[in-house]
């Protein structure tokens, strides 16, 4: 499963890169990641997070613990995460790929979440993290917008 959203905010890059940079930022502004904490990075590994993801379809809820590592900083332009479990199981993989882009308006976030493992897989749950990641993007330009990075 892929859903990817675009969206235009009306800051430069280096302005919105600070909220997608480190997931501990993520809760404020994604209902999909309802709680974050910093995890101790491996030696090959740039930093790493503990995640708890969690959707809601009526009165049924679907949780997913994950640890994530950054894969990918360019700053201001790309941030990657991939899950990276040290259980020494085989998990299902997840990519959260942010990818920003100056237009004349501002800048252009593409968020990509790809999953492939079958917990999260089906017509309506794809809905409902789809929703989670169109609701996030309209709560982080909200933010971007009333308060400053520093």
């Amino acid at each position: 499963m892929q859903i990817e959203r675009r969206l235009i905010a009306p800051c430069g890059a280096g302005e919105l890169y600070p909220y997608l940079d480190d997931l501990v930022r993520y809760p404020a502004w994604m209902g999909l990641v309802r709680e974050v904490a910093t995890a101790e990075a491996a030696a090959d590994e740039d930093a790493a997070w503990d995640v708890e993801l969690r959707a809601q379809v009526g009165p049924f809820a679907r949780s997913k613990r994950l640890r994530m590592v950054r894969t990918r900083r360019d700053v201001p332009a790309v941030v990657v995460f991939e899950r990276a479990e040290i259980d020494g199981r085989d998990h299902a993989p997840w990519l959260l790929r942010a990818d920003l882009t100056p237009t004349p308006d501002g800048t252009q976030l593409t968020m990509t979440l790809r999953y492939g493992g079958s917990l999260w897989a089906g017509a309506v749950l794809e809905q409902v993290l789809d929703d989670e990641v169109r609701q996030g993007s309209e709560r982080l330009l909200e933010l971007v917008s009333e308060e400053p990075t520093r």
